[in-house]
């Protein structure tokens, strides 16, 4: 059989395997045909039918979540997690605590995590988890419970050797610092079970901003690739969460010029720069909308609806907020905008519309697998350190992430020349992860 001829096969029996998993078949259709080139070159790897083995979580599972709210009543949601791939190490992917999550959304973040945590270079395998609970308008103590509720039933599956999750959206310190706590009744002291914990007990200086650093730093490093830098760059950034403020704190320290955030609910264009402090205050503080920072921002103005249908001029796009937020009609703003640079700092914001609008328009392309690599480069800096009853320094974290995000950039360039088309950083990301793992897949019997 022809490799394309295999890859369109196994994508036919996953689509008549899970045809409703919309999230989770749009990966993999964005995934499969871009390791063709690699695999025409290993037919050992078609031989052994590695990708139908990849497609498959090794365990998925799913719970019950009862708990209490301050009335008194009980409520009940699901939980979840899916262990996806341990071939490189503990499975390793953040929680994610918001009302969308299904089971098709987490595989599909599983998935991707795979080749995240391959194009690292750290020893972590692939996972994802959450529930469709939300946080928001909870009390701390209406939080509290749900979290020990959560880990109540987690704690049965995870491990600092097995399985160690984060956070995601929904899941910062505050939420992770419950999670921990329950899980140390339930088990022991094991300060590796989880990552992003709070800097006062073994969390790691700069988790916190991994994410968004690390987006910015890709981009840096392919703009001095080109003899250029963030100096002067206007730049359009969606999402309001830690991705979304950290990406702009760096893209500022850079020199750039990062003109509008967002929320679900719409988008704040600031032509002379965001605040970043009226930012931090509003989000992190108050835990207020962005509606609130108009108000106290002359130079501002608020919009309700997509921040990507803003037409401003402006140099770089980093998408921080959810995945398929910029569709083919969105991206044609983005190329009228004179937008030059993509990269995603969340995972799969843009949809294969966009991706392909991209590419024609000779727009660089940072995909999610690669560009927003940062926080679970630094969640697996956090169990190195609780490994070794360490505590780096910010700048020694901040120079890691650094170093691991030139790497990635290098590895994707260099990997999309030997198989695809030079700049084809989403191919060369795509392979690069893809190699790793199914190696030693292969080269633990797993087959």
């Amino acid at each position: 059989m022809e490799v394309r001829e295999y890859v369109e096969q196994v994508q036919k029996n996953l689509a008549a395997k899970d045809p409703n998993q919309e999230e989770f078949l749009q990966a993999v259709e964005e995934f499969l045909p871009s390791v063709i080139p690699f695999l025409e070159e290993h037919p050992e790897y078609v031989e052994k039918n590695i990708l139908e083995l990849i497609l498959e979580p090794e365990r998925m599972i799913q719970f019950r979540v009862p708990w209490q709210d301050d009335a008194g009543n009980w409520q009940v949601n699901r939980g979840y997690r899916v262990q996806f791939n341990s071939a490189l190490g503990p499975y390793k992917g953040g929680l994610r605590f918001h009302p969308s999550v299904n089971l098709s959304i987490l595989k599909f973040l599983g998935f991707e995590q795979i080749f995240k945590n391959s194009l690292t270079d750290l020893p972590i395998g692939g996972g994802k988890g959450g529930s469709d609970f939300d946080p928001k308008k909870k009390s701390d103590a209406e939080i509290m419970r749900f979290c020990q509720s959560f880990m109540t039933e987690l704690s049965k599956h995870i491990g600092p050797n097995l399985d160690v999750p984060a956070g995601d959206i929904g899941v910062g310190g505050r939420e992770i610092g419950y999670l921990f706590g329950q899980y140390k009744r339930l088990c022991e002291y094991d300060m590796g079970v989880l990552t992003g914990k709070p800097v006062g007990f073994n969390g790691s200086l700069v988790r916190t901003e991994a994410t968004g650093y690390g987006t910015v730093y890709f981009v840096k490093h392919l703009l001095e690739d080109r003899g250029d830098s963030f100096e002067e760059k206007k730049v359009l950034v969606s999402g309001s969460g830690n991705v979304a403020i950290y990406a702009i704190e760096k893209a500022h320290e850079l020199g750039a010029i990062a003109i509008t955030c967002s929320d679900s609910d719409g988008y704040i264009y600031d032509e002379e720069g965001i605040d970043l402090d009226l930012l931090k205050e509003i989000k992190e503080v108050r835990r207020e909308r962005l509606t609130e920072y108009v108000k106290e921002r002359s130079t501002a103005k608020y919009y309700e609806g997509s921040v990507w249908d803003l037409e401003t001029a402006a140099d770089i796009a980093l998408p921080c907020a959810t995945q398929n937020e910029i569709d083919g009609k969105k991206a044609e703003i983005l190329v009228k905008n004179g937008v030059k640079v993509v990269a995603e700092g969340a995972n799969m914001p843009s949809t294969m519309d966009a991706v392909k609008l991209y590419f024609e328009n000779d727009i660089l392309y940072g995909s999610g697998k690669a560009a927003n690599a940062g926080g679970v480069a630094v969640s697996a800096l956090e169990m190195s350190q609780n490994a070794q009853r360490l505590a780096w320094t910010k700048e020694e974290v901040d120079s890691k992430l650094d170093d691991i995000m030139k790497n990635i950039y290098e590895t994707c360039r260099d990997t999309a020349e030997k198989y695809a088309e030079k700049d084809n950083f989403a191919v060369g990301a795509n392979i690069a992860g893809f190699e790793k793992v199914a190696a030693a897949m292969l080269a633990q019997g797993l087959v």
